[in-house]
């Protein structure tokens, strides 16, 4: 008589199998659905700041490149990412709600285009929390961060952060023309407030630092760039904290050489500090601010010595091993 063999341990491995199977197909799923429905609720928002970024190219254009950046710092950690198992934390619920009630809140009650972007992150930290839980979250926190430099900030809020930095900028940009001007005295400059006047030839060219040359506003873009060479360049928290501390000296810096740059350009033609020519100089600009960044970066690897490093270091060039030299022919 035969019989069917009923031992659990043979089943064990297809079940396993059908399990690792199904949960993250199951996972996917709902990411993408979540996916969709997040879009879909802040796709008003969504093409709204496409619009600012893409009209105010030189303030606002690094908004485009924001999202990639923040992806790939999660695709940094995928080592970490692949080890965690995705558990629902169901207080994630609440940053969801919340996010999700000030977004319909700041379009019904009090339109404000930088609160909606803030409820946004919200909602998408909840979501993360919610479906994937607390240790992916931790991971997700830095790039969530992140994406705030992808939100156009409000106008009034803007004129208050770098009205004192438009001063700044007319201050250093008079006296760089003031030393450019020295051979020869071949102009004059005067500033008053955050307006430059440059006496050329009997002519007087205005600038008007505010409404010529708006690059203070670029210090945004700076400081996002200063934050993914941060992340990316360094390791210590000191370091990056550094980074992002050189951010807004750099951008007064960069915005002091534009000014100087477009008072220059006016002496030949008024028209070339305005529209699209200062636009173009500003986002060229950022060039020169990226390798001041990355100059500062290689500094401050070179103040303190990664021990992982250091011991690397140790093992290719070990002290105290002595080298025999070649015995020195004895002469005749």
């Amino acid at each position: 008589m035969s019989t069917v063999s009923t031992n659990p341990a043979a089943s064990t491995p297809e079940l396993t199998v059908a399990t690792s199977r199904v949960v993250p197909l199951q996972l996917w799923v709902t990411l993408g659905t979540l996916f969709v429905a997040f879009v879909g609720l802040y796709f008003r928002w969504f093409s709204k700041q496409a619009e600012f970024s893409w009209d105010r190219l030189d303030d606002w254009g690094h908004a485009f490149v924001v999202p990639i950046i923040a992806g790939a710092m999660v695709y940094t950690q995928r080592d970490r990412l692949n080890g965690i198992i995705a558990k629902p934390f169901w207080p994630g619920l609440l940053p969801l709600a919340l996010g999700i009630m000030c977004y319909f809140f700041f379009i019904v009650g009090v339109p404000n285009h930088m609160l909606q972007g803030l409820a946004m992150i919200l909602c998408l930290s909840g979501v993360i929390l919610l479906v994937l839980g607390k240790d992916v979250f931790r991971i997700a926190f830095l790039p969530l961060l992140y994406l705030l430099f992808g939100i156009t900030i409000s106008e009034q809020v803007m004129i208050r952060v770098t009205f004192q930095l438009q001063l700044l900028a007319t201050q250093g940009a008079w006296l760089l023309l003031k030393v450019i001007s020295l051979p020869g005295n071949w102009f004059m400059v005067d500033a008053s407030g955050n307006l430059l006047e440059i006496f050329y030839k009997g002519r007087t060219i205005p600038l008007n630092v505010a409404e010529a040359c708006s690059g203070m506003r670029m210090v945004i873009a700076f400081i996002a760039l200063a934050g993914a060479i941060a992340v990316f360049g360094v390791k210590h928290w000191w370091q990056r904290i550094a980074v992002l501390l050189l951010a807004v000296p750099v951008a007064l810096f960069m915005n002091i050489i534009r000014v100087a740059v477009l008072g220059l350009l006016s002496i030949g033609d008024v028209n070339l500090a305005a529209g699209n020519i200062h636009m173009l100089i500003g986002t060229l600009l950022l060039v020169p601010g990226m390798f001041l960044f990355l100059g500062a970066v290689w500094a401050l690897k070179r103040i303190v010595v990664d021990p992982q490093e250091a011991a690397e270091l140790a093992k290719k060039n070990p002290v105290g091993v002595k080298v025999k030299r070649p015995a020195k022919p004895i002469k005749p």
